[in-house]
C-alpha cells in the first residue's frame, strides 16, 4: 500500500476537552491520516468521547497500550474494534500468547461486526526508558537489542507493526521487512519549535529512514490554523520515499 504524504500524519491529541478535540478533528479532516487518542482523553471521556471526536471521518489511532493476561487483552481489543479504529496497540512485553490473542481478537471482532480489521501495533521499549532503567527491571543488553527482540516477537505472533523511536527506524525496517508498519512519535517539522524535545526528527528524515506513520502533536494542535500546519508538513513530505 502506497501512502499519500498527508496520510502519514497522525495528530496527537493533548487535551481532555471534547469540544477542543472535536473542533480540531473538524479542522484537519481530509488533511491528515488520523488522530491519535490516548489514555488521558479516553479515561476522562470514554468511548462516547472518542466517537464524538471521530465523527468527522478522520481515522483513529487508539493508543491505549493494552498489557494484561491474554484473555483480558483479547476482550479489550474486541471492545476497541467497536470504535472502528485504524490502529490499536498493546505492549509487546505482554508476551507471545498475549500478542497472538490480540491479533486474533482483532480479526474475529472485525469479521463478526463487518468492519475493517484494525492494525494491531506493539510498543516495545517506552521512549522514556534508557539503559539504566532497563537494567533496573532486569533487562540485560542495549535498548536497541531489546527493541529488536520484542519487535521480532510481535511480528512472529501476528502483530502488524510497532511504535518506535526515530533512532530505531532503520534497524527495524531492515529486520522486519517492508510490510511491517513503523509508527514514529516525537516528530517535529523543521519550522516548529523544539519545545521540551532534546532530540527531534523531521518528517522528511523519518520517512526517508523508513517510517510509515508520524505522530505529531503541538506543531499542529498548537497552530493558529491546524489544517495549514498539516499542509506544510505534507509539503515537506512530497517527493520523499
Amino acid at each position: 500500500m502506497t501512502l499519500q504524504p498527508h496520510e502519514r500524519i497522525l495528530v496527537a491529541l493533548d487535551t481532555t476537552d471534547a469540544g477542543v478535540a472535536t473542533s480540531l478533528s473538524r479542522q484537519v479532516a481530509g488533511s491528515v491520516g488520523g488522530m491519535k487518542i490516548g489514555k488521558e482523553f479516553f479515561t476522562a471521556l470514554g468511548p462516547e468521547g472518542v466517537r464524538r471526536v471521530m465523527d468527522h471521518g478522520v481515522p483513529l489511532f487508539l493508543d491505549l497500550k493494552f498489557h494484561d493476561i491474554p484473555n483480558t487483552v483479547a476482550g479489550a481489543i474486541r471492545s476497541a474494534v467497536r470504535l472502528t479504529p485504524l490502529m490499536v496497540n498493546v505492549h509487546a512485553a505482554g508476551g507471545a500468547a498475549m500478542l497472538r490473542a490480540a491479533a486474533d481478537a482483532a480479526e474475529e471482532a472485525a469479521t463478526a461486526t463487518g468492519v475493517t480489521r484494525p492494525w494491531v501495533l506493539a510498543v516495545t521499549v517506552l521512549t522514556s526508558l534508557d539503559q539504566n532503567d532497563l537494567a533496573a527491571i532486569g533487562v540485560a543488553g542495549s535498548v536497541l537489542d531489546q527493541v529488536k527482540r520484542l519487535a521480532a516477537l510481535a511480528q512472529e505472533n501476528g502483530i502488524d507493526g510497532v511504535v518506535c523511536s526515530g533512532a530505531e527506524i532503520e534497524a527495524l525496517r531492515n529486520q522486519c521487512g517492508p510490510d511491517f508498519k513503523l509508527v514514529v512519535p516525537g516528530i517535529r517539522p523543521a519550522w516548529a519549535a523544539a519545545g521540551d524535545q532534546k532530540r527531534i526528527l523531521t518528517p522528511a528524515d523519518a520517512v526517508s529512514r523508513g517510517a510509515d506513520y508520524l505522530v505529531i502533536g503541538r506543531p499542529i494542535t498548537g497552530a493558529d490554523d491546524p489544517a495549514e500546519a498539516a499542509a506544510r508538513i505534507k509539503d515537506e513530505l512530497d517527493g520523499v520515499n
